[in-house]
């Protein structure tokens, strides 16, 4: 037969006097039990005046019971104690969690909080806390840790109310007392309230926040297309250092083969003139010879008398000179030059390193002071208004003679530009513009730059800025400036000036001036044309967000000129 199984949980063994569990029970005649001491403590208790009655029924015993051990319920009790152990681990407290306030060995979880009796339990001594106070209003809320906290430390009430006036949570006695007159409300609006503003602070701190990191990754494109055309740039002016470099290295080289073919051709009609004078000496030798061998001695006077040897001397060129000239002169007035241009780079590396450090300095001291200024936009530069402000941003652009279209003829020392109605005879380039008569600057701008030109003709100009890949062969939109997405152009005409931008056109109402100023503010997104005379006009203005270093770029219209302005 199988063997009952009976099911028993700890407050079946709980003492209801002391919560906890039986400790030498004892069975009072109404047949509830208690551990030895409690119920002889209770008994013994003054307001008790004799009477002798059961904690939970109320029933009154006269005389006082004898008490004696449950030998049985003991067994039964430390059987449950022994095998209840790993049970009872399942709903011990852990260490975050809030434990019952009656436990006193094993602490378990606790279930609930009073805040009349300011102790949570266990839902064992839970259940013994409601038979206690069965009837007894006692508030009852989820366990909350430290809950004399929750009471006010002068009349131990609850904290139901918030005093706005000093700012700290009030029972209802202190609003009476302590808080009279003060401007008070429940804790439940006032968490409401305050909830309602820390939500509205915690979206702004993180909408802030994200402002903040897009504007970082914004500056971190914006450092990468500047060192992009700052490299470029780098390059353009080293390789154009490096050709004029090897210009001159043939042009030394031609004045030594100059100076060689000289001395030869000198040393070398020496040589022949000494040539000659080896063969009239070999003919007289033999006429001597001839003579010399006759026994007749008149006919040899006589002939010997027209026999000359030459006595001349032969001036030899000097090349030990000309071997001191070319190596000695030569290779110190080469190595004097490679000095001082050694000097010269490192000089001007120098002050280009100390430049960039400066700025750098500059800039962080400019973040530093930024970050004093507590919710306060400080603007890092002001935008330019007078020609003066302008011209602090001159950019000296020069024109990529690559770019250009066959039919634009350059003039004014590659500075100014016209186009022809036949073409030129420029050598195929990948980057030149097949179809349209424009031509790109030679560097990309990343920064604040400022550039003015000048145009005239009746076929017109348009002067803008694009990307290095837009693009160069065919007649089709993408490659003419201002028509597709990765270029900005102005058109000037006598008649009408338009801004044109992916095959979007405005016109401008205020017409187009002989002069124009192009300002480019690469990371405030801005590009603005601008009539340039005493004052600074301001003809149109784009914002936009440019994704990588802009190229100033020209069309130039048949029997039109353009021409880059140096200031």
């Amino acid at each position: 037969m199988a063997a009952a199984t009976i099911s028993i949980e700890q407050d079946q063994f709980c003492c209801s006097v002391c919560l906890e569990v039986l400790r030498d029970p004892v069975t009072i005649p109404c047949g509830h039990s208690y551990c030895l001491d409690c119920i002889e403590d209770y008994w013994t208790r003054v307001k008790q005046k004799g009477q002798y009655s059961c904690p939970q029924c109320r029933q009154v015993f006269n005389p006082r019971p004898l008490l004696s051990r449950n030998t049985v319920l003991g067994e039964v009790v430390e059987k449950f104690q022994r095998s209840g152990f790993q049970d009872a681990a399942q709903h011990l407290a852990k260490p975050e969690e809030v434990k019952c306030s009656v436990c006193t060995l094993r602490k378990s979880k606790a279930v609930k909080s009073c805040l009349v009796c300011s102790e949570s339990y266990c839902a064992v001594h839970l259940r013994v806390h409601e038979e206690r106070f069965h009837g007894k209003v006692h508030k009852l809320i989820p366990t909350v840790d430290q809950l004399r906290e929750k009471l006010c430390p002068h009349h131990d009430k609850s904290l139901r109310l918030y005093c706005r006036t000093d700012q700290q949570c009030v029972c209802s006695q202190c609003v009476k007392e302590r808080h009279k007159g003060h401007d008070a409300v429940s804790v439940v609006d006032e968490r409401a309230t305050q909830q309602k503003k820390l939500q509205e602070a915690s979206l702004k701190s993180v909408q802030k926040l994200k402002d903040k990191e897009k504007e970082l990754r914004y500056v971190v494109r914006y450092i990468k297309h500047s060192t992009e055309a700052a490299v470029e740039e780098s390059e353009r002016v080293f390789s154009k250092l490096i050709r004029s470099i090897e210009k001159q290295s043939s042009e030394v080289k031609e004045v030594m083969r100059v100076q060689e073919r000289a001395a030869v051709s000198q040393a070398e009609e020496l040589l022949e003139m000494i040539q000659r004078d080896i063969t009239e000496l070999r003919r007289t030798g033999a006429e001597l010879d001839k003579i010399s061998g006759t026994e007749d001695h008149t006919h040899f006077l006589q002939k010997c008398k027209s026999l000359h040897f030459t006595t001349k001397t032969v001036e030899m060129p000097s090349a030990d000179a000309l071997q001191y000239m070319m190596y000695k002169t030569m290779r110190g007035a080469l190595a004097d030059l490679k000095d001082s241009l050694d000097e010269t780079l490192e000089r001007e590396f120098n002050r280009i390193s100390d430049k960039v450090i400066s700025l750098k300095e500059t800039s962080n001291q400019s973040t530093s002071e930024k970050t004093k200024v507590k919710d306060t936009e400080v603007p890092c530069n002001l935008e330019p208004k007078t020609r003066a402000d302008f011209l602090q941003y001159y950019n000296d652009i020069t024109l990529d003679l690559n770019t250009a279209n066959p039919y634009l003829s350059f003039s004014d020392g590659q500075r100014g530009v016209t186009t022809r109605s036949e073409p030129q005879p420029y050598p195929d380039h990948p980057h030149r513009f097949t179809s349209w008569a424009q031509v790109l600057c030679r560097a990309g701008m990343a920064g604040r730059c400022y550039w003015e030109v000048e145009w005239a003709g009746n076929g017109g100009v348009s002067i803008g800025v694009c990307y290095k890949n837009m693009g160069r062969s065919g007649a089709g939109s993408d490659c003419k400036l201002g028509h597709n997405s990765k270029s900005w152009s102005l058109d000037c005409s006598y008649s009408v000036c338009s801004f044109q931008h992916n095959k979007e056109g405005l016109i401008i109402a205020a017409p187009c001036c002989s002069r124009i100023g192009v300002y480019l503010d690469f990371r405030g997104g801005t590009l603005s044309f601008y009539n340039v005379s005493d004052t600074m006009v301001l003809l149109h203005k784009v914002k936009t967000t440019f994704t990588q270093p802009v190229y100033p770029g020209f069309w130039v219209g048949l029997s039109s000129t353009l021409r880059l302005c140096s200031l």
